[in-house]
């Protein structure tokens, strides 16, 4: 088991301490089922698609398509992998041809809607920006405008699911 409080090691120390207070009184798992009572219902890969084509269609029509959008049990959350985007050279003739594929972990399987969107528009921005630089962050705002306190809730539900899982 790792350090819970790994997944926000880049953040100030104040905050760190403040989960750590409430790791200390067990009341990570209250606050984030006051914020987020259920777990989504897209539990299938062909449901995980069109969730991710819907917001790939109203964002990001000009990319380049997705040929796979799955979840994926061998991403390993602890890796600090909650998705994966690939670029899959596949060779048509005298051609090569770029299939990208969208894989996200099955940890989001039973995560809140709003964090797997967060997931889902980290990996879709992926398509236009390959680097997590500044116009990377533009895109993922530009799609979810609460992206940063998402991404952060994302970090404080991997800590509680180390303790104890919420749903």
């Amino acid at each position: 088991m790792i350090d819970p409080i790994s997944y926000i090691n880049a953040y100030p120390q104040s905050i760190k301490d403040q989960v750590q207070r409430m790791l200390d009184q067990n009341s990570l798992g209250t606050f984030l089922l006051k914020k987020y009572p259920d777990p989504h219902d897209i539990y299938t890969d062909k449901n995980l698609r069109n969730y991710a084509m819907q917001i790939k269609n109203q964002y990001m029509k000009k990319s380049p398509p997705l040929s796979k959008v799955i979840y994926d049990g061998k991403i390993h959350v602890i890796n600090n992998a909650l998705g994966l985007h690939s670029y899959v050279p596949r060779v048509q003739g005298n051609k090569v041809k770029i299939k990208n594929e969208l894989r996200v972990s099955t940890f989001f399987k039973k995560a809140p809607l709003a964090l797997l969107n967060m997931i889902v528009v980290h990996e879709l921005a992926h398509l236009k920006e390959k680097q997590h630089d500044k116009a990377f962050y533009q895109l993922c705002q530009h799609m979810l405008p609460e992206y940063h306190q998402l991404e952060f809730d994302t970090r404080l539900f991997l800590i509680q699911t180390e303790i104890k899982p919420l749903y």
